[in-house]
């Protein structure tokens, strides 16, 4: 048994990291497949079954023509390969979605998929009722192998080159390995990739297989269930029933997910291995603190601005509503915060009770904060704000005291410091970012508006801000094909962020 162990992990080091990604995705097609059998739906499940077949019949093929090559890149190798997934696999996941509808174009089908494998969750398909429970199921399950994929990304091939917010903290200069890490990268490339899957994969299948029941236990039907387990611990916000709204299980489905909602605010909540030094206890984390206070706080602010447009136009509020609208804010705003977008039942109830509209800029503003580092969620991310904060903390301290010394531990010295420079080179970055493609989306049609709110959403990974930042929803199958693409550009660039693309196109990284 150890042999054929020994000899199973050797085929997985010397097969492609793409094509074991695809290998794996193709396998996933015979869920829906099955499902859709059941349901006496023979035209879908043919569609899912014969696109696995032949995602494992190419991978097969591939795999014996290049048996005999041993990949040389390392982790830098394995950043370009994770690009690869997120532009390329989603061709492959479109066919069966693009074949079972049977009356949309390729593209849409495209962008549907470069939508759920970045958790950004942006519904191309506005109308639930167009899409069959096999496609819903589809949806969700390819955003929870993104959110998969971005959990063992971050601590396998971001944390060893100090991207993806792991730059605030290491030591390391990003894009390139650390030192100590690194050095086994290059003897063994694949193995710090196989300790890290096989560590979070049980963890994260398992935190979602909680979800599930308990979902089901407060009454909800199984595809909701199911989906919004996966969509919760994906923070991609892809739901069968247009949200909450459309759940069953009522507020205490949502006290649910609210609370596996917290796993996107620090990777604490899941996992230490990270190539960074940090804290190693949750409460003193700093990223699940700030989280808490940006939560509590624009809940507060977001009830007061309900109770004062109650007393405007003359109404009450009665303490029951008041309960009710104070929880709609809290679950509301930790949702966008983590990226998943999902929208409380109490919202819209809130909305109308006070008359005002939907506070457009505070999710949007939410959504670009982000949750934590290592996590599926997308945006900023949390560590950085909090370097920025303490570097700006400190610069009014030297204002009033110039001849002041600091009096941070080490950790936070390095984050006060050189960790704040190149936070705010990324902020500088993604800014940057964000007027560019606005620029672009403007060039294809969009107004300034739609393009603000368009570039925010796909950049952040946030979809659902697509329906609920602006007074009259975006369509998305109605932007003009050029649009479409950019908007799978900006979904692409917003999961990987700016520092990685800038790592992939700069060749001296690649010669060292």
């Amino acid at each position: 048994m150890g042999r054929v162990r020994i000899q199973k992990i050797g085929l997985l080091r010397r097969l492609p990291l793409f094509l074991l990604i695809w290998g794996i995705v193709s396998f996933s097609m015979w869920i829906p497949a099955i499902y859709a059998l059941a349901l006496d739906d023979h035209e879908t499940s043919r569609s899912f079954f014969y696109s696995g077949l032949l995602g494992l019949f190419v991978v097969a093929t591939i795999s014996v023509a290049s048996s005999n090559r041993v990949p040389r890149r390392g982790t830098l190798g394995q950043l370009a390969v994770l690009l690869g997934c997120f532009t390329v696999l989603p061709l492959f996941l479109a066919i069966p979605l693009h074949d079972a509808l049977g009356n949309t174009t390729f593209l849409n089908a495209y962008f549907d998929m470069v939508s759920a494998l970045t958790t950004t969750g942006a519904d191309i398909f506005p109308d639930p009722d167009r899409l069959t429970a096999p496609l819903h199921l589809w949806r969700a399950l390819v955003g929870w192998m993104g959110g998969l994929l971005m959990w063992i990304s971050a601590a396998a091939i971001l944390a060893p080159l100090s991207l993806g917010g792991f730059e605030i903290t290491a030591r390391g200069q990003p894009g390139r390995p650390v030192s100590g890490v690194a050095q086994n990268e290059k003897v063994d490339p694949r193995g710090r990739l196989i300790r890290v899957t096989r560590t979070l994969t049980p963890i994260y299948a398992g935190l979602t297989a909680v979800i599930w029941l308990l979902l089901l236990v407060a009454g909800e039907q199984g595809l909701t269930a199911i989906c919004h387990a996966m969509s919760t611990m994906a923070t991609s916000g892809i739901s069968p029933v247009g949200g909450m709204e459309g759940a069953e299980a009522g507020i205490t489905g949502e006290v649910i997910l609210f609370l596996f909602l917290f796993f996107a605010l620090s990777r604490l909540t899941f996992s230490t291995d990270t190539a960074t030094s940090g804290y190693s206890r949750l409460d003193q984390d700093p990223e699940f603190r700030i989280g808490l206070i940006i939560v509590g706080s624009v809940a507060v602010l977001l009830f007061f601005r309900v109770l004062a447009g109650v007393n405007e136009i003359g109404n009450q509020m009665a303490p029951m509503q008041a309960l009710h609208v104070i929880w709609g804010m809290l679950f509301t705003v930790l949702s966008f915060l983590t990226t998943a977008g999902f929208e409380s039942a109490n919202w819209n109830d809130a909305q109308q009770l006070s008359g005002l509209g939907t506070p457009g800029l505070i999710l949007m503003g939410l959504a670009l904060i982000g949750g934590g580092v290592a996590t599926t969620a997308g945006g900023v991310k949390l560590l950085r704000v909090f370097a920025l904060y303490l570097n700006g903390a400190r610069e009014i301290d030297r204002l009033i005291y110039p001849s002041s010394v600091s009096g941070v531990g080490g950790g936070n010295r390095r984050i006060q410091s050189d960790g704040a420079f190149i936070a705010w080179i990324f902020l500088m970055m993604f800014a940057l970012t964000a007027a560019v493609f606005n620029v672009l989306l403007s060039i294809t049609g969009a107004g300034f508006e739609q393009a603000m709110v368009l570039t925010v959403a796909a950049l952040s990974t946030t979809g659902p801000l697509i329906e609920l930042a602006t007074d009259v929803p975006i369509r998305l199958v109605d932007l003009s094909g050029g649009a479409k693409l950019t908007m799978c550009a900006a979904m692409v660039i917003g999961r990987l962020e700016t520092l990685a693309i800038i790592a992939l196109i700069t060749p001296t990284l690649w010669r060292d």
